[in-house]
């Protein structure tokens, strides 16, 4: 077995070797080989590859135990998978690294650790073999360990990371999508993490995750490292970027482009609540409360959103070409409080919507209203009904029936066999692109998150609807008739007439895109300005004939979302 298999730095791996290091680090390596010299920061880092994960198993007795635990569970099984879990991860725990492999990382790692400071710290992230591919994401089902410093500690990490191949939520998740279990190979990826902790952080995407509208770009940010976006701790910024407006002002370069202060590609911007932020507390992290101010801030200038809408452009369309298909993306970035850089630092295909077939039009139509009782982000487009039942621990499962509403404070991994039982799912945190928004679009479930007090608002037991058919999701009281309307768009004539659409929320018109029209015949302003802005406009001009209530109100909103 030669040594170096065990080891490959990022910048030698291309998308190819995903049999090797796993969907999470040979993107890393692709980019790095490819998009560096387009002006794209990327950390880098090494591959400890699956040669050494299997080297792992075949040379101690961890492999025969793995097989023999999992020889006879059954994926509904979780109390029994739970069990087995927890035997298999103490094991891991037990078993040390062959002294071939051992030396191998500590040697890598010596040499990684030159390039930089001696306060300089790692993310070490898992990459399964059968991770990031276009139909199965794995996202979230395998551990990342933060702010890990010095190769005792990497070591640890390293083996921890190669575990959690075998958590409930990953075997569950093998079952659901039919991989064998000793047929995914886990690598694990040691990179040099960027001090977002002292700035901000959070996740991209090149569509609409809603509707799967190709033309935009959405970014999520928060304070503070980005595991509290990705797994919805936090309700955060929102912003989106209109490709082709971005795309024709290129060649004015950015900084001019906004000095100029023209039309601008960024068509929202929502601030989030930003109520917490994770940062360094080595060994890990710990979790603090933002300031008032940082609650009040953007996390990033609109310099900064269109260049991460121009890098999350570059990388789309990389691998676009490679794959000779669109290849939408979801991205991780940060920006790093020490040098003011920005980064991406992870990169993997988007796998609900490039699936879709946009033929197929399946609208749902609510008849009647009732009384509303919350309000959050609308993911799904759809409605359920149901009774609601508040969990708030994913060990709560056995109290769950399938059908109801799962109502929480937020979710991660841990929540999946829970998630796959509910009807529809309301949080009180996180956004558009956070755990419980992605999962329930995989699910094909509706979802109002970050309600803020969903948990406080409704009870056990009560009869609710949730709709998510609108720009803004809603949970209304009692169950309400609904009917689900199927269109086939490829099969309706083109009459010579040319038909385009009234729009009244921006956000609808990436949804209804995919209807047949010729475009936007009416925009309903007055709509847009109470929905979006929430002040009238003749407020903004006579602001110092104000009261002070109105004139608190006003205050309380972003200065360029209302210069906008």
């Amino acid at each position: 077995m030669a040594a170096q298999k065990f080891i490959i730095p990022f910048e030698d791996l291309e998308i190819g070797d995903v049999p090797e290091v796993g969907g999470k680090n040979a993107s890393l390596g692709e980019m790095i080989r490819t998009l560096l010299k387009k002006g794209i920061n990327i950390p880098t880092g090494y591959a400890v590859t699956a040669t050494a994960y299997k080297f792992f198993l075949s040379k101690t007795d961890l492999g025969k135990y793995i097989e023999g635990e999992l020889g006879n569970l059954r994926g509904e099984d979780l109390d029994k998978l739970s069990e087995v879990s927890k035997k298999i991860r103490e094991k891991f725990s037990q078993t040390p690294f062959p002294k071939e492999l051992e030396e191998s990382i500590r040697n890598a790692h010596k040499i990684f650790e030159k390039k930089y400071n001696e306060n300089t710290t790692f993310a070490v992230r898992s990459s399964a073999t059968a991770e990031d591919l276009p139909t199965a994401s794995f996202a979230g089902e395998h551990e990342t360990y933060l702010n890990v410093k010095g190769i005792d500690e990497i070591l640890l990490a390293v083996r921890k990371a190669m575990a959690s191949l075998f958590t409930p939520r990953a075997i569950a998740y093998r079952v659901e999508k039919g991989f064998k279990h000793l047929s995914v190979f886990l690598s694990v990826g040691v990179q040099k993490m960027v001090r977002s902790d002292l700035s901000a952080s959070g996740v991209m995407f090149t569509l609409n995750t809603e509707s799967g509208f190709p033309n935009i770009v959405e970014i999520s940010g928060a304070w503070g490292l980005g595991e509290m976006v990705v797994q919805g701790k936090v309700t955060p910024d929102e912003y989106i970027v209109f490709k082709k407006t971005l795309g024709q002002n290129r060649v004015q370069g950015l900084a001019k482009f906004i000095k100029k202060n023209e039309y601008t590609p960024i068509i929202e911007k929502r601030l989030g609540a930003k109520l917490t932020k994770m940062v360094y507390s080595h060994p890990g992290t710990k979790i603090l409360e933002t300031t008032k101010e940082e609650r009040a801030k953007f996390v990033l200038t609109d310099q900064e959103i269109l260049t991460l809408a121009e890098w999350g452009m570059e990388v789309e369309k990389h691998y676009s070409e490679k794959n000779k298909r669109w290849t939408p993306m979801d991205l991780e970035w940060a920006k790093d409080g020490e040098d003011g850089k920005l980064y991406i630092v992870q990169a993997r295909p988007e796998t609900i919507h490039s699936q879709k077939d946009f033929s197929k039009v399946v609208e749902y139509v609510k008849k009647g209203t009732g009384k509303t009782l919350l309000t959050g982000a609308s993911v799904g487009s759809k409605i359920a009904t149901g009774k609601a039942h508040i969990i708030n621990d994913p060990k709560q499962i056995d109290k769950f029936v399938k059908g109801e509403i799962l109502v929480t404070t937020i979710t991660d991994p841990d929540w999946g066999p829970i998630m796959k039982l509910a009807s529809a799912i309301v949080t009180d945190k996180g956004g558009r692109t956070s755990h419980a928004a992605i999962v329930a679009r995989e699910l094909g479930i509706p979802a109002v998150v970050g309600t803020g007090n969903a948990t406080e608002v409704l009870k056990t037991g009560e009869e609710i609807t949730v709709d998510t058919t609108g720009s803004e999701g809603t949970v209304y009281k009692g169950i309400l008739d609904y009917e689900v309307i199927k269109h086939d768009v490829s099969k309706i004539p083109t009459p010579k007439t040319h038909i385009m659409l009234n729009i009244a929320s921006p956000e609808i018109s990436f949804e209804k895109s995919f209807l047949p029209n010729n475009g936007v015949g009416l925009a309903r302003e007055e709509f847009i300005i109470a929905s979006e802005i929430g002040i009238h406009p003749m407020a903004l001009i006579n602001y110092s004939k104000l009261d002070a209530k109105l004139k608190s109100k006003i205050d309380e909103k972003p200065l360029d979302m209302l210069i906008r």
